[in-house]
């Protein structure tokens, strides 16, 4: 006899169907383990062993053989132990066989029976409500498991709950879904707080509400990082679907708190030492990278230029597609990693580039040195770039400014606008401007005649790419949305938007 468990394989934030499939036979006493698993599934046997061992239940002196089924996709995590466990327990028939195949199960085991935490149980749930099934997960992730919807969902703390349980002398009541701890949330700075740059304020502005990528460039202490840090402050909330996105790639990388539903926005600024692998992802298990676990939040990179060559090439597929593609010989994942990139850079090395009295004696070399590292087409992709002087200390003693709560306010208001107007398009995948291509981009950009003539005249002079002359008009979009500016878009709204493409190398 065979019995037979379902659990799942990841395959990015796409989920692979596993049969465990577990045969006890005459033969000479071994446990065997097949169908391409890697170490960490190799070594569940003596996971297993241990945890019924602990339980007082002895494996027979038989042959004990457990394929995962499809054989030919390569099987990684320790998620496979709950399902292993459970299918020896159904073939030594010590739980009903039938009753278990209407489970997905997945979880770690500890040595004296308990179930450990795992990584992607939010997927994992989803796939088994699709399919009509029930859940079997560890208890410190039912309360991940219960947004996936109205499915049958058991989240024991050990081995011997699920066999009392499935033997009618306990009930397993289903978990309550979870949100993420506001008080373990990170502080962000009020936008308040933040003297003087005025213009960097607005920009900062016009690139939450419409989506846009923003490049920083001024000395140190000119209040760039800070001004970065305030973004997810007038931000809005993630909505009921971008929380569940979020969290599933939250969820695959093990890095979910508090086994809970997100309620912010990521903020993700990686050093710049950061490799390749671990901003764009991939790895030899090919985990999401900064720029997935950024999806439908902020990727601040500070020190632009210091980042590695290869690492900010590499950022040009996600910044255009939205997507993480991650290739492997033995992975080929793709993840969402629809970001919005901000970053900050010196203009030289020195970082005192323009100032006579401080710049060092390489200028201006240092600086188209230093900038030369950004490439055209990665600029090319950076819809508002700025020029920010250094603060007057005159600045430091001026009352505060507008508070983040009140930006925020414009901020919704104005992806509200955004919003209304792509799903009358019927565009519900599109929420704001920055996102807008193609066809959609001719039906909702329009414009003024002498706001067109204008951008044509700039585009024209310049020789701007046509990457950067749309990019030019959805900024311009928002710009308008943000005053309120309902149809066309007007000349003094493109010229806002063209005062934003300062930056070019020396």
């Amino acid at each position: 006899m065979v019995a037979r468990i379902n659990t799942v394989a990841f395959q990015g934030v796409e989920i692979q169907p596993v049969d465990v499939q577990v045969q006890i036979s005459n033969g000479l006493p071994c446990f065997t383990i097949v169908g391409l698993p890697d170490k960490a599934v190799a070594e569940s046997k003596e996971r297993v062993r241990s945890a019924l061992h602990a339980l007082g239940i002895a494996l027979p002196a038989k042959r004990l053989t457990v394929n995962l089924a499809p054989a030919d996709v390569h099987k990684e995590g320790s998620h496979f132990d709950l399902p292993i466990a459970l299918g020896l327990l159904a073939a030594m028939e010590i739980i009903p066989k039938v009753e278990m195949e209407e489970f997905v199960v997945l979880g770690e085991l500890a040595l004296d029976g308990g179930i450990r935490k795992v990584a992607g149980v939010l997927p994992a749930a989803m796939h088994a409500s699709s399919n009509d099934n029930a859940l079997i997960c560890p208890a410190d992730c039912g309360g991940e498991a219960a947004w996936a919807g109205d499915l049958n969902i058991l989240a024991p703390q050990n081995l011997l709950q699920i066999i009392n349980h499935m033997k009618g002398t306990q009930v397993l009541s289903r978990p309550e879904g979870k949100l993420a701890d506001d008080a373990s949330a990170r502080h962000f700075p009020n936008l308040s707080e933040v003297k003087g740059q005025e213009t960097a304020k607005r920009a900062l502005e016009v690139a939450a509400a419409g989506g846009h990528n923003l490049l920083m460039i001024g000395p140190p202490g000119a209040g760039k990082s800070m001004l970065a840090s305030c973004m997810p402050s007038i931000l809005p909330p993630l909505s009921p679907r971008e929380a569940l996105e979020v969290s599933m790639i939250h969820s695959i990388a093990g890095n979910l708190p508090e086994g809970g539903l997100m309620q912010t926005r990521p903020f993700r600024d990686p050093h710049h030492s950061a490799s390749l692998p671990a901003l764009i992802g991939g790895g030899q298990k090919a985990k999401p990278g900064e720029v997935s676990l950024a999806h439908r939040g902020v990727l601040f990179l500070d020190e632009l230029p210091e980042f590695s060559r290869g690492s900010l090439e590499a950022l040009r597929q996600p910044l255009e597609t939205g997507k993480a593609v991650v290739a492997r010989v033995n992975h080929h994942a793709t993840y969402p990693a629809d970001f919005q990139l901000i970053a900050a850079m010196n203009p030289c090395r020195c970082g005192y580039l323009g100032d006579v009295t401080q710049e060092c004696t390489k200028a201006p070399r240092c600086g188209s040195d230093y900038q030369n590292k950004l490439s055209g087409p990665l600029l090319d992709r950076i819809d508002i770039q700025i020029e920010m002087p250094a603060v007057n200390i005159a600045d430091l003693s001026v009352s505060s400014g507008e508070s983040s709560a009140q930006v925020a306010a414009r901020v919704i208001q104005a992806r509200t606008i955004q919003l209304a107007r792509f799903k009358a398009c019927d565009e519900e995948n599109i929420t704001v401007n920055a996102g807008a291509n193609g066809d959609i981009l001719e039906k909702t950009m329009h414009m003024k005649p002498s706001a067109k003539d204008l951008l044509t005249q700039y585009a024209e002079r310049l020789k701007i790419s046509a990457r950067s002359y749309y990019r030019l008009i959805r900024v311009a979009r928002t710009i308008a949305d943000l005053d309120n500016a309902a149809f066309n878009i007007q000349d003094h709204h493109i010229a806002e938007a063209l005062s934003y493409k300062k930056i070019r190398h020396i």
